[in-house]
This record gives C-alpha cells, structure tokens and sequence, in this order.
C-alpha cells in the first residue's frame, strides 16, 4: 500500500477565503486516500504560512522525514509553493528520493510525463498570479506614500514607538538620537559615538551594543524630522520630530565635507558614512 504524506497550509490571507480552510483540505485529502486505496504516513499541517518560503515548520519536517512516505499529496499546487524555483527544486528532490507528487483537484500525478509537463505549466501560471498581486500591493502603497496617511510599511525606528497607527516619541529613546546628532555636529566620528555609547552602557532597542552602520542610519533618517520615504517617495509626517531642521541639515553638510576630505576612502569616509543623500531624501528607516 503507498504511504502518503498529506500537506496542508494556509497563509494568513488564505484564512478569509473560502474552500481554504485547513479543516477542508485535510477532509478532501483524507476522502481522496481512501478512494486510492492509499494509507495515510503522516499530516503536515503549516497554518499561517507563505508559500513563497520554504522556511515553514510542517515542510521542513515533512521532507526531513521522507523516508516515511511515498507520495507527496496537496490539494491544489499552490499550497506546497508559490515560487517556481522552490517547486521545481523540490521536484528534482522527490525525483531524486524516488517520491512522486500528486495534486488531488489539479488531477496531476507525477508518475506519468503528461502529468509533469503539466505540472510545470500551471506552477508557472500560479507564480505569475502572484507576481502580479506584488505589483498590485505596490501600486497600492505608491499611491499612499504620495497621498495617503500612516507609516508606509516602515520598520520602527529607534525613538519610536507605534501607537494606534502613528510613530509616538519614546522620551529616554528620543534623548539619546539628540545625543548623538548634537555630538556628531559638534566633530565626534562614528567610531566616537559607539565608544561614547558604549561607555554610558546605552543599547540598542534589541540589546545589543550600537554600530557605525545603525547610527550612520540614525543621522541620515528624515524620521527624525518628520519626514516619511518609501522608495524615493518623500512626504511630510503625522509623526513629532525628535530633531529640528537645521541640526539634520547639519549633520548632512558635515558627513559630506568629512567625505570630501578623505579622497582616498574609496566611496566611504574614515568615520564609516559613506556617500549620503541631502536633507529629506536619506536613507529608509531603520530600526536600532
């Protein structure tokens, strides 16, 4: 009798769609077996998982523990992947384990040469689907970064916090980005900085000590002026800034007059800034 692992997922916007309810798919897995005459190995359940990754428990799992099954079955392709050089990865393994794969609705199974000529065809249509609903969410959030309101997708950055939506000024947080822009202005490098830092045993958010890289991201943030980019698009936040206008513009000049004076760094001055943008048009917001 083949044994048969049963793989079942649904992603976080999969849930609100009907007929993709891991309940449904494993009862239809489950009906179509018993039609076959197959014995069920093992379920392999990712619940709130995309399939554009492989990095998901159930899937993992499932093909460390080849050995215990046969086939491969899903209820439709795209919930084993979304991106076509996983699939096909995954293909040429099953073909090297000596495993087939079978889609129950799609009505392929790769034990045949139709079947897999097929197979690929519609994989490649799917992963075009899905493309094109990253171009979608693309245009959708061009369009708010020129006119819409909230934080474009942001990370959180070091000062911050998010609150109903907004960026909210963290005081002790907000007193150390002074810190560091008002030092820097006044003709501390950024190796300067991460040794001050470091002395006063202040951490990043996460706990760990500062580098020249997350505060060359902290002086070069328009976050801290009010300002929101996303993808070059820059616009005025509903956010307070936490350093004023002519300090940022400042520490602009400096970094570049620093670079100027340095021909020699090949792109990125002694003090690890490298080339930066004029005021308002810096780099994404970084976290620290």
């Amino acid at each position: 009798m083949t044994a048969v692992a049963l793989y079942t997922r649904v992603s976080t916007e999969d849930q609100a769609k009907e007929g993709f309810s891991l309940d449904a798919q494993q009862d239809r897995l489950l009906a179509y077996c018993k039609a076959r005459g197959w014995d069920v190995a093992d379920k392999y359940i990712d619940d709130g998982h995309s399939g554009r990754s492989v990095k998901r428990p159930a899937y993992q799992r499932m093909m460390a523990e080849k050995d215990r099954w046969d086939a491969l079955l899903v209820i439709k392709m795209d919930r084993i992947h979304r991106n076509a050089r996983n699939f096909m990865e995954m293909m040429d393994n099953l073909q090297k384990w000596g495993k087939d794969f079978v889609s129950a609705t799609e009505s392929l199974d790769t034990s045949t040469a139709m079947g897999r000529f097929v197979m690929d065809i519609i994989q490649r249509i799917a992963q075009l689907e899905s493309e094109q609903i990253g171009e979608r969410v693309y245009m959708g959030m061009s369009q708010k970064a020129k006119k819409g309101e909230g934080i474009l997708g942001s990370p959180i950055p070091y000062g911050y916090r998010l609150v109903d939506g907004k960026f909210s000024v963290v005081e002790p947080e907000a007193d150390v980005v002074r810190e560091i822009f008002r030092r820097y202005c006044g003709g501390d490098s950024l190796e300067d900085l991460r040794r001050h830092l470091r002395r006063k045993g202040i951490l990043t958010r996460i706990g760990k000590e500062w580098s020249k890289m997350s505060l060359a991201h902290i002086l070069h943030n328009p976050i801290y002026v009010g300002t929101l980019r996303w993808d070059g698009i820059t616009r005025e936040g509903d956010h307070s800034a936490i350093v004023d206008q002519e300090t940022f513009d400042e520490v602009q000049r400096t970094s570049s007059s620093k670079l100027r004076n340095r021909p020699h760094a090949r792109g990125q001055g002694a003090n690890g800034l490298g080339h930066v943008t004029t005021t308002r048009q810096a780099a994404t917001p970084q976290e620290g």
